[in-house]
């Protein structure tokens, strides 16, 4: 309890610093407030416009769960397939990094060419951006089994699926919170790609729109609501770590 009252007081400091240097830029260089609006305006805006970006938020913050969901659940199955079968590792792995060669950036008005301007186009494009980090550090802790435990599967004549699930699993539960990490991480980035490119609702078309309004305290405010729910799937991530060290002893 301590240690997290230590991390909460150390992001309070480094947040009031930040805006401290913000506020001090501002009035130091006389910036106009449509190119860099002092934090003052920002939190009018979230005051003013809080309805509006509440409605956008929940919109961007649903296509990001679905997404993460998708993106999750395909690069836990990839790494499993790809433990458990050479044929499969010697098929889809050249696949994989050639397609990860592919930015996303560039997929994402083909996605929405396909898939049209609502919810399935974003929640593929999420998918795509956060399923090979998960599939990769997953992959590579399972494919790590310490020397002992495989000698020990070897010894008691388990086949490759009751080792993969008994042994390789929990022991590759690291790489997994890894690749959870840089998802949540890379999520809201591709819930922005997705809107920039083609939507009518969430906080990325919101940004849009408030670009070419002028109204750059709303795009701030905005960008904050974003950053906010990133911190909150950051969180989750950490306590799901906490919870995973406490489980399997890491």
């Amino acid at each position: 309890m301590a240690h997290v009252g230590h991390r909460l007081w150390r992001g309070a400091v480094c947040f009031a610093l930040a805006l401290a240097i913000w506020q001090l830029v501002v009035t130091l260089s006389g910036v106009p407030r449509f190119i860099l609006p002092g934090p003052w305006l920002v939190v009018q805006a979230l005051g003013v416009n809080a309805a509006l970006l509440w409605q956008n938020a929940l919109w961007s913050a649903g296509n990001l769960a679905l997404g993460l969901g998708v993106g999750i659940f395909l690069g836990i199955e990839t790494a499993l397939l790809l433990t458990l079968s050479r044929r499969a590792r010697w098929l889809l792995r050249p696949m994989l990094v050639v397609a990860q060669a592919v930015p996303v950036f560039a997929l994402a008005p083909v996605i929405t060419l396909w898939l049209g301007y609502g919810m399935p186009s974003k929640i593929v494009t999420i998918a795509l951006v956060t399923y090979f980090p998960i599939a990769s550090a997953l992959f590579d802790r399972l494919m790590a089994l310490p020397a002992g435990l495989s000698d020990l599967s070897r010894l008691s004549g388990a086949n490759r699926w009751r080792e993969t699930l008994l042994l390789r699993l929990p022991h590759a539960v690291p790489g997994l919170i890894s690749g959870l990490r840089l998802a949540v991480v890379y999520g809201p980035l591709a819930v922005l790609i997705g809107e920039w490119v083609g939507s009518s609702r969430g906080l990325g078309h919101l940004m849009l729109m408030a670009n070419g309004r002028g109204q750059t305290a709303l795009m701030f405010a905005a960008l904050i609501v974003l950053a906010a729910l990133s911190l909150l799937l950051w969180t989750a991530v950490e306590a799901l770590a906490r919870g995973a060290a406490r489980r399997f002893y890491l």
